[in-house]
Formats: C-alpha cells, sequence, structure tokens
C-alpha cells in the first residue's frame, strides 16, 4: 500500500505545506487530493514570495487589482485569498464528509503583527471574514503577544491556525489559549465548536544542532521535541477539563508537525514523515517530502502516547551543551524574523512587478 494512504488510514491528515497559481491551474493539487491522500494545505510568506516570484501567472491579477489597491498589503491579500479560495473549494468535499475536521487551508495574518496582540486580532478577523470559506484557518504565530490574540480570536469563532511552536511549553500556552476561548464560549452561550491546529516546527531543530553534538545525536533533536509535545498534546485529550469542553460541543485542536522536509542531505528525505505517524494529528511536508513519502516511504510504529524515548534523549542533549528551553525560544524569535524578511521580500517583489507591468503596458 502506498504510504501516504498508510498514513491516512492510520488517522493522520496529509495536508501540501505549498500553494501557486500554477498547482491550481494545471490540476496538481487535484491529483494530490486524489492520488496521494492529501487533505488541506498550508501556506506562509515564503511560499507565496516562491509563488509569485517564479510565475508569470500572477501577472494580470497585479496589473488589474494593482490600481485599486490601497497598499501592497493589500494587493497581496487580493491575490492570496483568490489562490486559497480556489484550494478551499477544492477541500471542500473532505471539510463536509469530516464535518469540519479536515479539509482546511491557511492564510497567515502579516508577521509585522507578530508582537502586537489586538493588531494580530483585527487582522485574524477581518482576513476570515473576506475569506469567505468556512474552511478557511487564520494563522498566528504563537508567540507571547500571539497568545491572548488566539483566545480572543477563538472566542469571536475565528478558526486559527497557532504557528511558529517550537516546544511543548509553547504547545501547551497555545493549547491553553485555545480552551480558554472556548470555556469562554460555552460560558456566553455560543456554539463552542471552533477550529484549531497548532502547528510544531520540527527540522529547525535539527539544523539549529548540526555539527555541535556527538554524531549518534544527529537529526534526532526534532524528533525528541515532537514526541514530548504528543505525549502532552495526548494528555490534554484525556484530561477532565477537555473532557467538559467536549461534553458541551468543544472540539480538539489538533496537533499538527510543520516544517518537515529533511534539511540534511545525508538524511532519509522522509525522515520527519515516517517517524512522526501518530492518529488524530497533521503533517503538512513540502512537495518534494510529498513525493518521497508516496513513492519509497515507510511506516512504522505510529508515536507512542507516552512520548518514547524523548527524556533519555534530550537528556543527552543536554550532557551535550543543548539548553532546550533557550533553543525553543530562540528558535520561534528567528522563525518570526525570517517571516518578517520574507513579507518584506514578499511586498519588494509586488512592487517590482507593479513598476514592470505597468513600464509594459
Amino acid at each position: 500500500m502506498q504510504a501516504t494512504k498508510t498514513l491516512h488510514d492510520l488517522g493522520q491528515s496529509l495536508w501540501l505545506d505549498n500553494i501557486t497559481r500554477d498547482l491550481l491551474n494545471n490540476g496538481t493539487l487535484k491529483r494530490y487530493i486524489d492520488e496521494l491522500s492529501v487533505t488541506g494545505l498550508t501556506s506562509n510568506p515564503t511560499i507565496f514570495d516562491h509563488a509569485i516570484s517564479k510565475s508569470s501567472t500572477y501577472d494580470a491579477d497585479i496589473a488589474g487589482k494593482a490600481p485599486g489597491a490601497r497598499s501592497r498589503e493589500e494587493l497581496f491579500f487580493e491575490l492570496a485569498l483568490a489562490d486559497l479560495g480556489r484550494a478551499a473549494d477544492l477541500f471542500q468535499p473532505v471539510f463536509a464528509r469530516t464535518d469540519g475536521v479536515d479539509g482546511w487551508v491557511s492564510l497567515e495574518v502579516s508577521p509585522l503583527l507578530a508582537r502586537d496582540t489586538d493588531s494580530t486580532l483585527a487582522a485574524a478577523r477581518d482576513l476570515h471574514k473576506r475569506g469567505g470559506k468556512p474552511n478557511l484557518f487564520i494563522k498566528i504565530p504563537g508567540t507571547p503577544e500571539g497568545i491572548p490574540a488566539i483566545e480572543e480570536a477563538i472566542f469571536a469563532g475565528v478558526p486559527i491556525n497557532v504557528t511558529l511552536l517550537f516546544s511543548r511549553e509553547q504547545y501547551v500556552a497555545a493549547a491553553e489559549a485555545y480552551l480558554r476561548g472556548v470555556e469562554r464560549r460555552i460560558a456566553a452561550g455560543l456554539n463552542p465548536d471552533v477550529a484549531s491546529v497548532a502547528s510544531i516546527f520540527i527540522s529547525r531543530w535539527d539544523v539549529a544542532v548540526a555539527g555541535k553534538v556527538p554524531a549518534e545525536l544527529t537529526n534526532r533533536l526534532g524528533i525528541a521535541i515532537a514526541q514530548r509535545a504528543y505525549k502532552a498534546y495526548r494528555e490534554l485529550l484525556d484530561s477532565p477539563r477537555f473532557q467538559r469542553t467536549a461534553n458541551s460541543g468543544g472540539r480538539a485542536q489538533r496537533l499538527l508537525w510543520a516544517s518537515t522536509g529533511t534539511k540534511d542531505p545525508k538524511a532519509p528525505d522522509a525522515l520527519y514523515v515516517t517517524a512522526l505517524a501518530a492518529p488524530f494529528t497533521v503533517n503538512t511536508m513540502p512537495e518534494g517530502t510529498l513525493k518521497a513519502v508516496a513513492d519509497h516511504g515507510d511506516i512504522g510504529q505510529a508515536l507512542a502516547p507516552d512520548g518514547g524515548d524523548c527524556e533519555t534523549v534530550l537528556t543527552a542533549f543536554g550532557r551535550a551543551g543543548i539548553d532546550v528551553d533557550a533553543l525553543a525560544n530562540r528558535l520561534q524569535d528567528e522563525g518570526a524574523a525570517s517571516f518578517v524578511k520574507s513579507w518584506n521580500d514578499l511586498m519588494s517583489r509586488l512592487e517590482s512587478k507593479r513598476v514592470a507591468i505597468r513600464k509594459a503596458s
């Protein structure tokens, strides 16, 4: 059986961490849905920057929408929402069949707002309304400033993909913010059924410690961090607190593995997919990783609910001089800064394309 189908049957959702207009126009995304068990999609500023820079398929829209756009940011969101709206329609049958558990697409608020709680909340509400699709997640970073915005967005009924999580502690903070939002909806007599996922970034851990630890620990930190977060996730699902909200109609915030493309050319290209098979989770992966899993992925045992050997492995990293807590905070800060850079690059790309198209007309 194809490995993507094996993971789907195990109970894990496979989402594509990419979107381009070409993927939509040439039927590739539809083929991934039909043939590779893909049931959702995520995006970020870097993905859209690459999509717009490497294709001319956006040029007509840039030329047509640019005169009416109030800013480059406004122009970008018009382009992004058009693409994500088409993708959301492709996933609508999955969304309907799973009663909203699966079949989602994701759009990120401007990363310039990562340290601004009020503006993040306002942007999330506005983008979800403009998107007009029930299966559109708005991505909010799980930074300290993002946590209250997540709670308020959930209370407002906005489905949220919490991004830029790097540790168990960051995951738990995001999960508790989600639960507080749901509990407030229950107390207010509102429907508590507001969907969310919490995205843990994996591969960046191993990139950060490459060459700094003994050979036997190479490419093991990201997986150990994921195991530790998965244990916390399973404990939360078993907790009386979550079960009370579920009894009132709330749903679980699913755990999502992000940044699962292998960065080390010496490591297996499907490393972070085959190692992180787990029911009631999501793995969002780049196209190359998706194809590798479909072609030669070998799915073994599912993750152990108790975290397996993660604490032993993390203790070994501690002995090697790696402060996991400090590194988690650094990675989150660096991730936020990286998205800001990609955002600024994207805005510059749109401006240069707009100028070039205007000169050519």
